[in-house]
Formats: structure tokens, C-alpha cells, sequence
């Protein structure tokens, strides 16, 4: 997510007055004196998907610009029309399967979905006749506002039948577009040498950090086979519930390809003991960054940069094959988007305010210190050999390793 201060011309909003979940704090802390410290991803999973009150289970999506961040779909529509190249080229290599299934996990408000479709429509007709998309959503409320978005932009016809399962291996295009970050992570801290996690009590009245003996031993066994050694203080976050994702959407996929779109490091990186040492939890309200995660317990976004390296072990043993790692600026580039805004731009009914919008927000789409530095990766299952999936070979020419 990006934190996008200066988009919002009415006053700062009153944090404090965001309050939070008292019911969805009582039932943490309820459990914390039943079954005592919870790990930081027990609670991290009751905070954002608790049935009742977690932040990703309201009936409306939290994206946007009204929202607490910003998606590079809610940023412009410019970013599915070119991801529906990315999209078309994997259907033109898995030899025009029919149908084809464009599976989108966290579908959010529907604008990427909306936005591909829309691509395909005007460019690849014969893939969008084909095509059917199935969006994927913890909170099943939501699935209603995607179908109403959907029809409402003339795409009603492309959607999936409600009985469609991620579990069913289709021949497909599967995108999770931010949406790593946000499954519960462990964190952890070194202690001479020890390694210790830091988990989840009540004192005083409030959350607090607790340090106690690793829950699960895979914590540090994540850090031997990555090669990690944490220095002395080092606090890091470990997501073990990156492998059990990845296994499940690669089970869903037959023949096609696995695209995730998130920000993180490769695991030199990610536990660089100067640059991170604090490790990279952060809560997101109203366009606002923090780094305290037990304020606004169900009001507000946690995340935590992904692990790259632990997701192309994932995706492997999984049974996929790794088609390449980019940035999102790398990837929009060699997917076209110069060539789209030239022809937003040469397009009649494009108006001055238009196109500076456009620009504005492909900027930031590719800006390196702003959203281009996203990863993207991609991962397919009967792939054709010695090919690339569109959009990586901008990368490849540059010998980007």
C-alpha cells in the first residue's frame, strides 16, 4: 500500500477519533487470559480477519482515496489495461484455452477487474469472449459490490458462477495484487544470539509486547535454510503462512500462470540488520503511516514486507515454475505503458485535466521511491520453455539479474 499524504484537501482526520473494535478487543484479551500470550500472528489474523470485527471483513473495501491507502488499481485504470497485455500473452502461450479464468485474489472494490476487462474488450475481443473471472474475497459481502461494479461497466457477462472454487485447477491467470503483506506474520527478536518472539499480552490496560520462547520451531528454521543470523536486538517478521497461501493458489491452477504484485525484499534484504532493523510492521489509517499495531484494533490496516525468497521457495515446492522477479516499474514498461498514454493522449475525447491525471498517477505507478518499487513475480505450470510472460523482458534487456 502506498501512504499518499497531500491526495485529501479536507482536513487532517482526527485519528483518535477512529476509536476501535471495543467487542474485537475484548475477545483478544479474553483469550490472552484464557490461553496467555498470543503470537503477534494470532493476533494479527483475529485484528484484520475476525469475522465480527476484523479490518478486512467489513462490507466495504478500504482502498482508495476516501479509504486508509492506495492500490495502483485505485490509482488509474492505466494499470489493469496494461496487466491485460500481461493477461493476453499468457493466453496467446497456453494455446487460447477455453474458457480461461481470470482469478483475482483480494478483489477489493473490483477496479483491477474492471479495468483488465475493459482492456481485453478493446483489444483482445476474442480472449474476452472466452474469458470468465472469478474474484476471490475473505469478506463475502463484498463479492456483491464487484458483480454490481461489473455490470455497471458492461463486464456482468465475464463473471464467474458464485458456485466457482478456488480449490478447482483451471487454466487461468491468477493475480494477488497486495495481498501477501497482509497475512498474519510472526515476529521476532535476537537476544544473544537467542532467538526470541515477541507475542501478544495485556497490561495496563492495553496490547503489549510480551518476549517469550519461539511458539513454533519453524521460525528459526525459516532463518537457517535462508541463511539468516539476526543481529544482537534485531526485530524482524517472519510470515510461515506465506507457504500454506501459495500452496492453496497453486493448487487452483492447471495450466497458467501465478502473478503476485506486492512490496518486500529478497531475504538478504529483507533482514538487513542496519536498514531494517526494526523490522517493517506498519498499521495504514486514513492515509497515514505508524508503526504501532495495537491502537485501532479492527480500524486499521497491518502489514509487513514480504519475503521474496521464502515466496519462490513456495511457489517451487508447490510445483510451479519461476518465470521471473521485477519491479512494478520494470514491469509496467515492458508492458507498455508509454504507449498507452500516447494514445490517452491522442485520443479526442481526452481532456486536459484527463491526461495530467493519467500522467500523475503512472508517475507514481513507476516511481522508484513510491510504488514502482514493488515486486512482481510471476510463476507458471505448463509453461512453454525458454519463453517470458510479457512485461519482464524490459528487465532482461537491461541484464537486470
Amino acid at each position: 500500500m502506498e501512504v499518499t499524504p497531500g491526495l485529501r484537501r479536507d482536513p487532517v482526520p482526527d485519528l483518535d477519533a477512529v476509536g476501535e473494535d471495543d467487542q474485537l478487543v475484548a475477545r483478544i484479551r479474553t483469550e490472552i487470559e484464557r490461553e496467555g500470550p498470543l503470537s503477534f500472528a494470532r493476533f494479527m489474523d483475529l485484528a484484520l480477519y475476525d469475522p465480527l470485527g476484523g479490518y478486512y471483513r467489513a462490507s466495504a473495501a478500504r482502498p482508495g482515496r476516501d479509504g486508509d491507502f492506495l492500490t495502483a488499481p485505485e490509482a488509474h485504470p492505466i494499470f489493469g489495461a496494461a496487466l491485460a497485455r500481461a493477461v493476453a500473452d499468457a493466453w496467446d502461450r497456453l494455446d487460447h484455452s477455453d474458457p480461461f479464468v481470470l482469478r483475482e485474489y483480494g478483489a477489493g472494490t473490483g477496479a483491477l477487474a474492471v479495468a483488465i476487462l475493459e482492456g481485453l474488450a478493446h483489444k483482445r475481443p476474442d480472449l474476452a469472449a472466452v474469458l470468465r473471472y472469478e474474484p476471490i474475497e475473505v469478506e463475502p459481502r463484498r463479492l456483491e459490490a464487484v458483480a454490481a461494479r461489473l455490470d455497471a461497466a458492461g463486464h456482468g457477462g465475464a463473471l464467474a458462477p458464485k458456485a466457482a472454487s478456488p480449490a478447482r485447477p483451471v487454466d487461468a491467470f491468477i493475480l494477488a495484487n497486495e495481498v501477501l503483506d497482509a497475512l498474519p506474520t510472526h515476529r521476532v527478536v535476537s537476544r544473544g544470539g537467542i532467538l526470541r518472539e515477541v507475542a501478544v499480552t495485556w497490561h495496563d490496560g492495553a496490547f503489549a509486547d510480551i518476549e517469550v520462547d519461539p511458539s513454533t520451531p519453524e521460525l528459526a528454521a525459516r532463518l537457517d535454510v535462508e541463511g539468516v543470523t539476526l543481529a544482537d536486538g534485531q526485530r524482524a517478521e517472519i510470515c510461515l503462512a506465506l507457504d500454506g497461501w501459495i500452496g492453496s493458489a497453486a493448487a487452483g491452477l492447471a495450466d497458467g500462470v501465478l502473478l503476485l504484485i506486492d512490496y518486500g525484499y529478497p531475504s538478504r534484504e529483507l533482514y538487513d540488520p542496519v536498514r531494517r532493523r526494526d523490522g517493517t510492521l506498519r498499521a495504514y489509517l486514513r492515509h497515514r503511516v505508524h508503526d504501532d499495531p495495537y491502537i485501532h484494533v479492527g480500524r486499521q490496516d497491518l502489514t509487513a514486507h514480504v519475503d521474496l525468497t521464502a515466496v519462490e521457495r513456495a511457489a517451487v515446492a508447490a510445483g510451479l515454475a519461476h518465470l521471473g522477479t521485477t519491479t512494478q516499474a520494470e514491469f509496467l514498461v515492458g508492458l507498455g505503458t508509454e504507449g498507452l498514454l500516447q494514445a490517452i493522449q491522442a485520443d479526442p475525447a481526452t481532456t486536459i485535466e484527463d491526461y495530467l491525471a493519467v500522467r500523475s498517477a503512472l508517475l507514481r505507478l513507476l516511481d522508484p521511491a513510491a510504488m514502482g518499487r514493488f515486486r512482481v513475480l510471476a510463476f507458471g505450470r505448463g509453461w512453454p520453455a525458454g519463453t517470458d510472460l510479457a512485461g519482464f523482458g524490459f528487465r532482461l534487456r537491461r541484464g537486470h539479474t
